[in-house]
């Protein structure tokens, strides 16, 4: 069971795709922020988009193996293509709505400020979670990581076969 395990194209070459698109995300923030951020190994967000990386080198890799007109092909197609419209869609959103009520509440922690201060008391730190607002990615981000996932399959097919 170990050895079908191990011989199997398609789950290897979509683990190591989204494990180097984690990967990639790390230089890539420190281009853009001049600053090393490891959690990008396990943050969701950012470019390129490691989930679709996946389902992309994951759907490449099973119709280069099993053909182009399988089932198997058509499934992974299919939930690739969810993948990517959440990534965009729905999880893009949640980042932009947290953003918005990180600020409110950061606003209204300002107030409390200030108030306490006008009666002379003394203010308490409160401590608040904020809420993560990279959730979901933006088209660019998906398109690349698309494309990361396909040539990576057809790198991995290469060397593979």
């Amino acid at each position: 069971m170990l050895d079908k395990i191990l011989a199997n194209f398609p789950l290897w070459t979509s683990l190591i795709a989204i494990s180097l698109a984690q990967l990639i995300k790390i230089p890539w923030n420190f281009f853009i922020t001049r600053k090393w951020n490891w959690g990008w190994l396990i943050n969701s967000g950012g470019m390129p988009s490691a989930h679709t990386s996946a389902v992309t080198s994951l759907a490449t890799s099973i119709g280069l193996s099993q053909g182009f007109n399988s089932p198997d092909f058509a499934i992974a197609t299919i939930v690739g293509i969810i993948v990517m419209y959440d990534a965009t869609g729905v999880r893009r959103q949640a980042g932009m709505h947290a953003q918005v009520l990180n600020q409110l509440v950061d606003d209204f922690s300002a107030l409390l400020t200030e108030l306490r201060h006008l009666n002379k008391n003394k203010p308490s730190p409160e401590a608040r979670i904020r809420l993560k607002e990279i959730l979901g990615h933006q088209p660019i981000e998906v398109f690349i990581g698309a494309w990361f996932g396909i040539l990576f399959a057809l790198l991995m097919y290469w060397i593979w076969y």
